[in-house]
């Protein structure tokens, strides 16, 4: 009788989890951000490749983040960036004429991914479009 009352108290708790797991989805997706498992951020913006690229270096400047380098690549442009403790990686991909594809990725280490940071260089070139 004891192990089935531990048993429900064990899933009166997971199903929290579960509400907290599907609220914290919710805010990302209503800020029109996903992220990878990896901590990668990336969003789809309705602007050409040079658009979002101007915008993306006043965000970064707006938020007093260094830019590195900035390179064209393959189907796009890569701006690499970095404050006193975070590295961060901009991909620029044209998707089509009118379409560009932006993914971050911030890093504090090499394990730790700032997703927090990433989301809000992502918000700020929306807010520069």
């Amino acid at each position: 009788m004891k192990r089935m009352s531990v048993i429900w108290m064990s899933c009166g708790l997971l199903t929290g989890c579960a509400a907290a797991a599907m609220t914290a989805l919710g805010v990302g997706a209503s800020a029109g951000v996903s992220h990878t498992l990896t901590g990668i951020t990336y969003r789809t913006f309705t602007e050409p490749l040079p658009r979002v690229k101007v915008a993306s270096m006043r965000a970064l400047q707006h938020m007093r983040i260094k830019v590195r380098s900035n390179e064209k690549i393959d189907g796009g442009e890569e701006i690499t960036a970095y404050s006193p403790d975070r590295s961060i990686d901009i991909e620029l991909e044209s998707i089509s004429p009118n379409a560009t594809r932006m993914r971050v990725t911030a890093k504090k280490n090499f394990f730790v991914y700032d997703s927090a940071t990433a989301t809000e260089i992502i918000l700020q070139t929306k807010r520069f479009l």
